[in-house]
């Protein structure tokens, strides 16, 4: 396993200090797989002030389409050929079709009644019973013969840096013929790596890690929690490689424990710098992908600015798809390896 980077500094004369030479380090990662470039730089402390929760939620549940008795009046229902009876329900959790989807099989899954539930207020157990019930719907796709039943994903963007347009925890999931683009690469890729090598790209990385220790965090039943070599969050990003599985609909009621009592410990550290929002997204393949892993990717959202409200997201990420981290995916590590 190559974990190549390329080593920078800039030299600057800082007029506040009898006009001193400052040295600044940066570096740029490639990531082991798909080449991708991830800058390590624009360093600060990981450490943000969390708002006033009480002002950011206020009157949002008045507006809400997954309170009360919204959930079941103003949501779409699927066809019948797809649900039968038009939406699914757990318990006070609900699955229906998203208004605006991303794909032609694309849905909403609601965490339950509860409007707002703080990052660090969802328990392992509420996560995993979502996690299932998701896994419930994709099955129901799977057996309806759909022809879009081929790559089963789940996308979590929880609180508004994240890009959630509704306070209530909810999950976006879909079932897709087309892979997107990242998860496309990362397949090919690992395809082509299984052929050169004769081994699973995951399989190395994984050994890899654990060995050095650098960015390894833990392993929760088969499955390996790991910062990533080339984040693309600000706050770094957690990769979680499940061991034998290949796609969705190959993890085990056991994975989806092992999963969300894995988030639950990120979520907890992470809180303790202030971030307070994220995005989780499932990576799959399909059944005969043995070259290929499922994991997840866990990356934090917040703030270059604070006080101006100035997304994590410039033009370097948005139009150059270059992603910068603002600390060493290892001094990160360091901070979240306390509560694993």
């Amino acid at each position: 396993m190559n974990f190549e980077s390329v080593k920078k500094e800039t030299v600057i004369l800082n007029p506040q200090k009898e006009i001193t030479e400052r040295r600044i380090p940066s570096e740029i990662r490639i990531d082991p797989l798909t080449g991708r470039t991830a800058r390590i730089c624009h360093f600060m402390k990981l450490q943000w002030e969390k708002p006033d929760f009480d002002a950011l939620v206020a009157g949002t549940d008045a507006w809400c389409p997954f309170c009360g008795d919204n959930v079941l009046e103003v949501t779409p229902c699927f066809p019948g050929d797809l649900i039968a009876e038009g939406r699914m329900r757990r318990d006070d959790m609900v699955i229906f079709p998203n208004i605006a989807p991303y794909d032609s099989i694309g849905a909403v899954a609601t965490f339950g009644a509860r409007h707002y539930i703080p990052m660090t207020g969802f328990t392992p157990e509420h996560m995993a019973d979502a996690f299932g019930f998701v896994l419930d719907f994709f099955r129901r796709v799977a057996a309806a013969g759909h022809p879009e039943s081929v790559y089963h994903i789940v996308n979590w963007n929880y609180m508004p840096p994240a890009g959630s347009s509704l306070i209530h925890p909810h999950l976006q999931v879909f079932s897709t013929s087309s892979a997107p683009n990242l998860m496309r690469q990362e397949i090919e890729a690992s395809e082509r790596y299984c052929d050169s090598n004769g081994t699973v790209y995951w399989d190395d990385l994984v050994a890899a890690e654990k060995d050095s220790g650098e960015r390894y965090l833990g392993t929760i039943g088969r499955t390996h929690w790991l910062t990533a070599f080339a984040p693309m969050g600000v706050a770094g990003d957690v990769l979680a490689v499940v061991e034998d599985a290949r796609c969705t609909l190959d993890l085990t009621g056991d994975d989806l424990a092992d999963i969300a009592s894995g988030l639950s410990k990120l979520m907890a550290e992470y809180d303790k710098m202030g971030v307070y929002s994220f995005n989780m997204n499932f990576f799959t393949a399909v059944w005969g992908d043995d070259h290929f892993r499922f994991h997840l990717l866990f990356s934090p959202r917040t703030f270059f600015n604070q006080k101006l409200g100035t997304p994590d997201m410039g033009a370097l990420r948005n139009l150059f798809n270059e992603t910068l981290c603002m600390a060493y995916p290892e001094e990160i590590n360091a901070l979240l390896k306390k509560g694993f």
